[in-house]
């Protein structure tokens, strides 16, 4: 992947917004291998002008690593292995945080078997970019309360109200004759 100004052509990864969320992903980076993660390719900061950071694969990260449990917002993967699909999906649900997910798969039924169990506002089934302006976007837990785009996104900007009326075609009868009114 090409690190640069994200404007020209042939780049992939962009700067990050500000020194602080570098600064950020480089810690998440500093506190996995501190606990004994490896870093296979990336890993620090580019130095010159600008926010960047080297995309990151990091392998063996112990799961109390942040890289596992908080949400990084950067060019970081954490690789974190499971037996089975029980615990792919307890490994998964273990963070407060919860929004975006990724499942890959050559089976599409254990893959949508998958998203109905983890707890994330959106999940990629076999694709990496799941943001659609015409699709909802937002996340469960402590990654956020409500959506935007799509028909749900619309919801977020109005305010339901009910108003209960009296049915004009009910037979009433007066109290006690069974007599209508």
């Amino acid at each position: 992947l090409t690190v640069g100004n994200g404007v020209e052509d042939g780049v992939n990864v962009g700067p990050m917004v500000e020194a602080k969320a570098r600064d950020s992903v480089e810690a998440f980076v500093e506190d996995a291998v501190s606990r004994g993660a490896k870093v296979v390719v990336g890993g620090k900061r580019v130095e010159g002008p600008g926010y960047f950071f080297e995309p990151t694969l990091l392998t063996d990260v112990p799961r109390d690593a942040r890289a596992v449990t908080e949400e990084i917002f950067g060019p970081v993967a954490p690789v974190v292995t499971f037996r089975d699909e029980d615990e792919a999906v307890e490994l998964a649900n273990a963070t407060e945080y919860g929004l975006a997910s990724y499942v890959f798969t050559e089976n599409i039924s254990r893959g949508l078997r998958i998203g109905d169990r983890i707890e994330f506002g959106l999940m990629g089934l076999n694709v990496g970019v799941i943001s659609n302006a015409a699709a909802p976007f937002g996340g469960v837990k402590q990654s956020g309360l409500g959506r935007e785009g799509g028909a749900e996104g619309i919801h977020e900007y109005t305010t339901t109200q009910y108003i209960g009326v009296e049915n004009p075609w009910a037979q009433v009868s007066n109290p006690g004759t069974g007599t209508p009114a």
